[in-house]
């Protein structure tokens, strides 16, 4: 990182920075003044975006009182996910934003945004059954962190027209950030606004671009955070959560900073480890109680979890994968979402860290939520109506780990198709046929479902028999003959699709094949 910023900027002396503030905050004046455009402000509570909060803030406070009329949308998004650490922080500072602005007569205005329920990270996880986020399969990013403030900021361009978002990017963060900084500076329509490559009529302003890692940490060490939140704690908090516990202000080229050092979501399957968890455990012994969400993220981060997985895809049909292994093309059938017993078991040790915590934690993080009541509802819903899993064993799961029943949130949901006795009498008559039991708890949510109007029943009730009455043999080897039966037809083989309709099973590999590298959009 130290190589990448001096390739990319010669280093300042302090009277430059100090110079380079002064020119920056005349900047934002004439910018905010411009025009009527709103501003909208992008804030994680991290170094970068604190410095650019800090930089507008301190401009717009040295402007006249008539002169700040235009509102500044101050925006962060909570994954539900979070660091439990960083996001008590993030919060703690919008609310000191909130206090001082309107204190101070200044037109700042936070927002903590959230992903919808029903696109949480445990909904799509616990409820769906969708495997933990993999590089090719990178479901949780656009749900949780994108579509939120996307959302709140084409509102914005709804009412107004146009928008100017505020953001905390450097160029010395990396060579590939630099790369698109630079591209994005050549399309420039006006000094210093971007185009934003995916919102419509909003404009990217970003004033601390060039500024190196060691630059943001002298300024939020050397000019006081001005709505009242310690930038010595966030300097404590990057010490705590890099490795070695070292975070030193850079003063020349051998000496490293904690610039690197990043807060994201705690349940993360996407980089090899939490490295400012496990660093906040091993450096602070009062952090010991954060245990619980390093052990139930290793129980996710598991490469070979097909065991797990059902050998469907989530629209019921299994579906075959071509991969070339060492010249030769391979079929084999894609694993689909999680299985009902380990989505159950997921649920249980989450509600398990979720209980530990609460018992172990200071007293100021006590009431730490890693689940919510509205998405253990989702959870229940999508399980009882969409998966028809009758049984509705997330109340159950809920009281046996807390010791408290569960109080839905959603209105009239303790009516239940099957109560616990009638769900033992259809598993008694499914015996040890698990496909049997599904099929059989499908056709009676469907039939219920389609109680008061009819039409589109039998349909239903034909996708009930298309996913779910075959067991996992039979199902594959259907997809196996079908996919060859097509591929022969493909080539014109009459010959070899007469052979087929005579013996579809005769080339059969199923028992075969492996599911090792394939995964995809479950």
């Amino acid at each position: 990182m130290i190589a990448n910023q001096i390739s990319l900027f010669p280093s300042r002396t302090v009277s430059q920075l100090v110079e380079d503030i002064e020119k920056l905050s005349q900047e934002i004046k004439y910018l905010y003044c411009l025009d009527e455009i709103p501003w909208v402000i992008g804030y994680s509570g991290g170094k970068d975006s604190t410095a650019t909060l800090q930089l507008i803030w301190n401009a717009i406070a040295e402007l006249p009182q008539d002169k700040r009329q235009k509102t500044i949308y101050v925006i962060t998004t909570d994954t539900l996910v979070e660091n439990p650490i960083v996001a008590a922080w993030v919060k703690k500072s919008l609310e000191k934003i909130k206090l001082t602005a309107q204190k101070e007569n200044l037109p700042f205005e936070p927002h903590l945004l959230q992903p919808e329920v029903s696109l949480t990270y445990w909904v799509g996880l616990i409820g769906k059954g969708y495997p933990a986020p993999r590089v090719k399969f990178r479901w949780c990013t656009g749900r949780l962190k994108i579509d939120p403030s996307n959302r709140f900021v084409r509102n914005i361009v709804r009412d107004n027209g146009e928008v100017i978002l505020v953001l905390g990017t450097r160029k010395a963060e990396s060579s590939a950030r630099a790369k698109r900084m630079i591209k994005l500076e050549e399309k420039r329509v006006r000094d210093r606004l971007s185009p934003n490559a995916n919102l419509l009529n909003s404009l990217v302003y970003s004033p601390i671009e060039d500024w190196r890692t060691d630059e943001v940490w002298l300024y939020l060490m050397q000019w006081e955070n001005p709505w009242g939140h310690s930038n010595k704690d966030l300097f404590a908090m990057y010490r705590g959560a890099t490795a070695d516990n070292e975070c030193p202000l850079v003063v020349d080229t051998s000496t490293p900073s904690c610039g690197s050092s990043r807060f994201g979501c705690w349940v993360c399957t996407l980089v090899d480890s939490d490295k400012s968890l496990n660093a906040m455990i091993q450096n602070d012994e009062e952090k010991e109680w954060l245990q619980p969400l390093v052990d139930f993220r290793l129980e996710l981060d598991v490469m070979k979890d097909y065991d797990k997985r059902d050998f469907r895809r989530i629209w019921g049909t299994v579906q075959l994968f071509e991969r070339n292994i060492d010249g030769k093309i391979s079929v084999e059938p894609i694993p689909g979402p999680y299985t009902k017993e380990y989505r159950e078991y997921l649920l249980r040790k989450l509600l398990e860290a979720q209980t530990e915590i609460r018992r172990t934690a200071p007293e100021e993080m006590r009431d730490i939520t890693l689940i919510s009541d509205d998405e253990l509802s989702e959870i229940r819903r999508i399980w009882l109506e969409e998966k028809h899993e009758l049984d509705d064993s997330l109340p159950k799961i809920y009281e046996e780990v807390t010791g408290q029943p569960f109080n839905d949130p959603r209105v009239g949901v303790a009516k239940k198709l099957l109560g616990s006795d009638e769900w033992e009498i259809l598993q008694e008559i499914c015996a040890e046929d698990s496909m049997y039991l599904e099929l059989m708890s499908k056709l009676i949510g469907t039939e219920s479902h389609y109680y008061v109007k009819r039409r589109g029943i039998f349909e239903a009730l034909d996708g009930c028999f298309e996913s779910s009455s075959r067991d996992e043999k039979d199902a594959v080897g259907t997809a196996y003959y079908q996919r060859d039966l097509k591929v022969a037809a493909g080539g014109g083989g009459i010959d070899e699709v007469k052979q087929l309709e005579l013996n579809p099973w005769s080339d059969v590999k199923y028992g075969q094949q492996g599911v090792d590298a394939v995964d995809g959009d479950d």
